[in-house]
């Protein structure tokens, strides 16, 4: 069974719970199977790389961690970080933000 999250790829949330709390990014990644999605600048740990050819430098960097999808919330352009219902648009079903009403 695939799980379906009603945060997608490119949608703009902030980071409401952890280390990174109150930071804004867009979403990179959704990881269906563990609960997680990526947030680009955010949850940034530190990793050893390694060298994959000739050009190419090894050693530490900084890459964006999965953060749980309960942690995060999407930012709405009119009232901030919101949750997301579904309104039925002629024969389309479009998100819209909780708070106003305005489509995400």
């Amino acid at each position: 069974m695939v799980k379906k999250f009603k945060i997608r790829k490119d949608d703009t949330v902030q980071i409401i719970a952890g280390k990174d709390k109150g930071k804004t990014g867009q979403v990179i990644r959704v990881i269906p199977a563990k609960d997680r999605v990526i947030v680009g600048g955010a949850n940034l740990v530190k990793k050893a790389m390694r060298k994959k050819n000739q050009q190419d430098r090894g050693g530490i960097a900084e890459v964006e961690a999965p953060i749980h999808i309960s942690n995060v919330a999407i930012v709405c352009k009119k009232c901030g970080p919101t949750r997301i219902g579904y309104k039925l648009d002629g024969d389309k079903k479009v998100r819209v933000c909780r708070k106003c009403g305005d489509t995400l």
